[in-house]
């Protein structure tokens, strides 16, 4: 099964990464649009998990857009400072590239085939489907399971990503003084940290369609699941953003004061009926559309739950508009809340910071692969 393990790594060391047993120690670094955001987990004994760390370094405007990364020198910075902060002695990093950096493709092969050869074909294939040369790319892929078709077959995942958007962030890493071990795809990490998740639905969601809607500060991506396995993706562009530049309309703020006063409070008395009530309208109407959407290009026509997750999400309220819209029974994601807690750990601040925080804890959770 497929669970986000990816290892987009540089050239040199792309197949050996591939076939280590167990990552070491790791600080999962979540890279968006608004601020980094720094996750280190522990092991707690008996498949229990402690969060020790954490931090969000928040980010210019400009210096990450459409996730690539503009501003090297900031957000290197930004990821030094969030390490110092953390004050924690993990130099190896896991980080993710965005999806929509990724060209990925089931493929199916026979079961029998003997390493070389699978990574032969894998090539092969690859060539069909990418848009570029392959020294242009690193690739990798993983074998998702027997094919539904034929048990003398197995399901084959390919990714391939650009070398620059992978080299971009092992340079941010290296300007930080660390160094990037693990690259992932942002919703193959998610994925990872919803199995944190799934203990607190019905039957352990079993047999049941969740989508998890992540809404960021300019892009919501949907990623609905079925027993673990992706069945369909999608990007749409609306995010937080929205409500900062709405914010700026109405009370004639600058950038920096509308985000401040969103995240901080002490707007007028007409912010919640004139410019937040509106906003989550919007934001239940986009998550409908992007239902919508699923349901008419896949075999689904139910979803059981809507999982929120991003910095929109701790928007108070929000999943019970989503709901009412959607008719789904909502939920606010945390992937901490059966974790033990270092006694550094805030708990009021990492209820508001938690949904946010689904990619870098996905990431963290990376070296407890087997």
């Amino acid at each position: 099964m497929f669970k986000g393990k990816l290892d987009l790594t540089p050239a040199s060391e792309f197949l050996a990464n591939l076939m280590k047993p167990k990552a070491p120690p790791l600080i999962g670094v979540d890279i968006s649009s608004s601020s980094v955001k720094m996750v280190e987990i522990a092991a707690a004994g008996k498949g229990r998990y402690r969060l020790d760390r954490y931090t969000v370094e928040p980010l210019t405007k400009d210096a990450v857009v459409d996730g690539n990364i503009m501003n090297l020198e900031e957000v290197g910075e930004a990821v030094k400072r969030g390490w110092k902060k953390m004050n924690t002695r993990v130099r190896n990093l896991a980080l993710a590239l965005p999806s929509a950096a990724v060209i990925t493709k089931k493929i199916v092969m026979p079961a029998d085939l003997r390493e070389e050869d699978r990574e032969v074909q894998v090539e092969a294939e690859a060539n069909q489907y990418i848009p570029f040369a392959l020294e242009e790319v690193n690739l990798d892929f993983q074998i998702l399971g027997p094919a539904p078709s034929s048990p003398e077959e197995v399901e084959v995942l390919i990714a391939a990503s650009r070398k620059e958007k992978v080299e971009d962030r092992v340079a941010v890493a290296e300007a930080a003084g660390l160094k990037a071990v693990v690259m992932d795809i942002d919703a193959f990490a998610s994925q990872t940290a919803f199995e944190l998740i799934e203990s607190q639905l019905p039957d352990g969601g079993l047999d049941q369609t969740i989508a998890m809607v992540d809404v960021g500060a300019s892009m919501m991506n949907i990623n609905v699941l079925r027993n673990n396995q992706s069945v369909y993706m999608r990007e749409q562009p609306f995010g937080g953003n929205q409500l900062t530049q709405e914010i700026q309309r109405v009370f004639n703020l600058s950038s920096e004061e509308a985000e401040a006063a969103k995240k901080n409070g002490g707007l007028p008395g007409n912010y919640e009926p004139e410019v937040l009530n509106p906003f989550m309208d919007t934001l239940a109407l986009e998550v409908t559309r992007a239902l919508q959407f699923f349901f008419t290009s896949t075999q689904f026509n139910q979803v059981h739950h809507i999982i929120l997750a991003g910095g929109c999400s701790t928007i108070p309220g929000l999943d019970e508009v989503v709901s009412k819209r959607t008719g789904v029974n909502t939920l606010v994601a945390n992937p901490f809340a059966a974790m033990e807690k270092s006694p550094k750990i805030k708990e009021r601040q990492l209820a508001q910071d938690a949904p946010a925080l689904m990619v870098a804890c996905g990431l963290a959770m990376r070296r407890f692969d087997a």
